[in-house]
Formats: C-alpha cells, structure tokens, sequence
C-alpha cells in the first residue's frame, strides 16, 4: 500500500463547506476490516447532493464520499477475503456514515462486500454501480417475483418511469433481455432512439401520465418499474394488470402518493418497495451474478463519461442542474 495517496475530502467548519482532492496515508482511514485498492467509482445523484454540503447524510467531518466502488483487496482481516480478491460494493451507506470510493484506497467493513463475478470487468461494474443494482432487484421483483407467485403466468408488458436515468435506462434493457414488451416514460423526446436501442418498444412522454389518475384505469401493464413516485407512479397503478407488481425504487417526482385502494383490492396489484442499501449479501451475490447476462455494455458505453477524481468537482453542480446525462464513472488511477 501506497504511503500516500489521493482522496476527495470533505470538511465543514462553521459555515463553510469544502471539497478538495488531497494527499492523505492509510492513517487517514478509520473503518472496516478489508482494505481494497480502488479502480473505479461513480458519481451518483446522491454523491452530488453529499458533495454539495453534505445533504444531512454526513455526520462526521473530515469525510471521504463516494457511495459505490470496485477494486481489489490488499489486506483484508476478514475470513471471506484474501488480497487479490476482486470486489463491488454499493449501500450500507458507505460514502455517507462510513468514508466511500472517493480514494485511491478504501477500509470498509468485509460484510459489505461482494466478489466481483467473472463475467463482469472492474470498469464494467462502476458502469452498472449502485443504480445498475437497483435496477437488477426492480427487473426481477417485476418479472420473476410475479410468475413465481402465479405459477408460470408470463409477464409480456411493462413499462418504466424514469427511463432517461441511471437506473430506468438499465431496467428497460434488463426487462428486454428477459423477455418482456417495455414502454418507456421519458421527459426528454431526444432519447427515444437511444431507448429504443436499449430495448424499448414504445415510447411515452412523462407529460402524459402527469394528470390526475383515476382509481382504476383500463388495465394495461403486467408489471412496471417506478423510479419517480407522485402522479407518474398514482396512473401506472390505476393502469396495472390483475397482480401486477410494480416495483417502486425511487421519488425523482414527489414523494408524494395520492392513490386509493381499488387497484390493490380489485386487481390484486402489488405495489413493491426497493431498498438496494441494505439488500442480503446472497441477494446482492445472485444479482450481481446475473448482471453479465442481461447487460449489452456495448451499447451502454454509449452513454458513459470517464473521469478523473479533480474532474467530480465540476461535474458534480451540473447534475444536481440537469444539465449532465448517462452515467459518470471515476477512475482513481488517472
């Protein structure tokens, strides 16, 4: 391990916040058993709001960010890992009470980590990260989770809200590959073709399921992925199938959900929490697993934008702006 080596930190003292990339030593890193050299990490929207001042997630300073990472172990003090062991991790909200990726080298606690599968390269999996596990638990709890609880009935069609974002885009290629009729909702008419490259069939505008929903509307969906919550979220309940899951991970819209029970009780329509922080390592192991089958990095490498650790300072306003699109991965050896 490397005397020094560079960090983005964080440190607030009064009211003054800053973020500068620095030299620090393994000193430094006050966390975990497993001590892994970062290659690559990402920045997420949650990354921008720490980076911004913290967002309330942060409860000690100085602070390393960086939510997701992948590397490979140098030391290691826990029975599952041994130096060389290639590894990902995303939640347990590293990166927020536990220093994150933002280094060129990370002490985490061994429970939080997954071996990297073979199928899948270090870069490859900082371009799925965080969102592409979201992604992977929506896809299946939509698909999967409803033929397995109707004993073989097929979920054919499905739509996603949110499907211009990091984890709406990776589920509607996902949803693709297993098989199923996607329909994606996007705000931006400019990446319809680009959808449509992912797998999606059809397209819809998020204008046209931001009206006030009815409690129950013709019946059009098998299954659907839900990224924004609010009225987007209110219409595709109204509109799913009898026992339709929809999987519901994320509040980009409102976190507001004005609904009634008719789909719940005269449909059967199962509205399904996704929590990607905190998911069973066996859970995070299986998908992680599956993630090289159903993933055409060819066609997503499209939309990402490699970085240098300095570079998350500028880029970071810009997407808390809207102004950036596709994904942002950093990597900690340039």
């Amino acid at each position: 391990m490397s005397d020094q080596f560079k960090a983005l930190i964080l440190d607030q003292k009064g009211e003054e916040f800053t973020r500068e990339v620095k030299s620090i030593d393994k000193n430094f890193l006050k966390h975990g058993d497993v001590t892994i050299k970062v290659e690559y990490s990402a920045l997420n929207y949650k990354d921008a709001l720490i980076l911004k001042n913290g967002a309330r997630l942060v409860k000690e300073f100085p602070h390393i960010p960086g939510i997701d990472f992948s590397g490979v172990v140098e030391e290691s003090k826990h029975k599952e890992f041994k130096p060389g062991d290639e590894i990902i991790l995303t939640g347990w909200r590293v990166g927020e009470i536990f220093f994150g990726g933002y280094s060129q080298y990370a002490k985490v606690n061994g429970d939080f980590l997954v071996k990297k599968p073979k199928n899948l390269n270090l870069r490859q999996s900082m371009i799925l990260g965080t969102a592409g596990l979201t992604a992977l638990m929506c896809s299946f709890t939509t698909k999967a989770t409803r033929e397995e609880l109707l004993l073989g009935d097929k979920v054919e069609n499905v739509i996603v809200s949110g499907a211009s974002g990091g984890v709406g885009s990776m589920a509607v290629m996902m949803l693709n590959k297993l098989g199923c009729n996607v329909t994606a909702i996007t705000g931006k008419d400019s990446n319809a073709e680009y959808l449509k490259s992912l797998g999606a069939k059809d397209i819809i505008n998020t204008k046209e399921l931001s009206k006030d929903a009815r409690p129950l509307d013709k019946g059009l969906w098998d299954g659907a992925v839900d990224t924004v919550g609010g009225k987007v979220l209110e219409n595709i309940l109204a509109q799913t199938k009898d026992a339709g899951i929809v999987a519901a991970c994320g509040n980009a819209a409102d976190i507001k959900l004005n609904t009634t029970v008719m789909p719940f009780i005269i449909r059967g329509v199962k509205l399904w929490g996704i929590n990607s922080v905190t998911a069973s390592i066996k859970r995070r192991q299986f998908l992680w697993n599956e993630a090289g089958k159903l993933i055409d990095f060819e066609i997503l490498e499209k939309s990402v934008k490699e970085i240098k650790l300095n570079e998350v300072i500028d880029v970071y306003p810009k997407m808390l702006k809207g102004e950036t699109s596709g994904r942002y991965i950093i990597n900690l050896n340039k």
